[in-house]
């Protein structure tokens, strides 16, 4: 299932989902002047090797962010700066643009963490944004349970265009990078950092509750009344 577009519209302009967006896409266009050897030498300077990592090495720590803006090819950074402009719009909008930035950034730092712990041993430089990404749906998942997603499902040589619940699209989703991760325990089957997008989603789940802002409680009081309510 490919994901076209969701049906609820953001209320204010997405600015900081958008120049994540915009940062991803010139990064990579950067790394695609590069020569392949100066383009694997980036990737091996600056993606996250969970076999090297250590808490106690600037170097490493600097990484996880780094991690998060390279990506290995033309089809991985549009796939997932897709998903970013369909789900994080409205993420951003309930959040605030800074929550929405700094949740973003924990979300992918958390993701990476994951990764680290189910694979220590991996020597393979990990790049990509789906972690943070990650985090962002599963705060959807979280906010807008009853949204649908409009999807391409490939049946047969025919398209199919069906609308479906956000609750019932993530939770496939997760499902299958649950499935995947547990069958091929820490290792990155085919590159994918399963357990990344993993702990991204159930980090992204739990941390919504505190980059939310509450509403806000109007306290009425009548003339006369000692008291409030509110």
């Amino acid at each position: 299932m490919f994901p076209i577009r969701d049906t609820i519209r953001s209320r204010s302009i997405p600015i900081v989902n958008y120049s994540l967006i915009a940062a991803n896409v010139l990064v990579y266009l950067f790394q695609s002047i590069l020569s392949q050897r100066g383009f694997q030498t980036l990737l091996g300077s600056f993606g996250l090797i969970p076999a090297t990592f250590t808490l106690a090495s600037s170097h490493s720590l600097l990484t996880i962010i780094t991690s998060m803006f390279l990506h290995g090819s033309w089809f991985h950074v549009l796939s997932n700066m897709w998903v970013l402009y369909i789900f994080g719009d409205n993420v951003e909008d309930r959040m605030g643009s800074i929550r929405y930035l700094i949740f973003y950034l924990l979300s992918g730092i958390l993701a990476a963490l994951t990764h680290v712990f189910f694979a220590p041993g991996l020597a393979v430089p990990t790049v990509g944004a789906s972690g943070a990404i990650a985090g962002v749906l599963g705060a959807y998942f979280y906010l807008f349970p009853r949204s649908r997603v409009l999807t391409f499902v490939p049946l047969f040589i025919l398209p199919w265009f069906i609308e479906v619940p956000a609750v019932v699209f993530l939770g496939l989703w997760f499902i299958l990078q649950l499935f995947s991760g547990l069958m091929i325990g820490g290792l990155a089957m085919e590159g994918i950092a399963w357990w990344a997008h993993i702990g991204g989603f159930i980090f992204g789940y739990i941390l919504v509750r505190a980059f939310v802002p509450r509403p806000r409680v109007m306290v009425v009081r009548h003339q006369g009344d000692p008291w409030s309510y509110g």
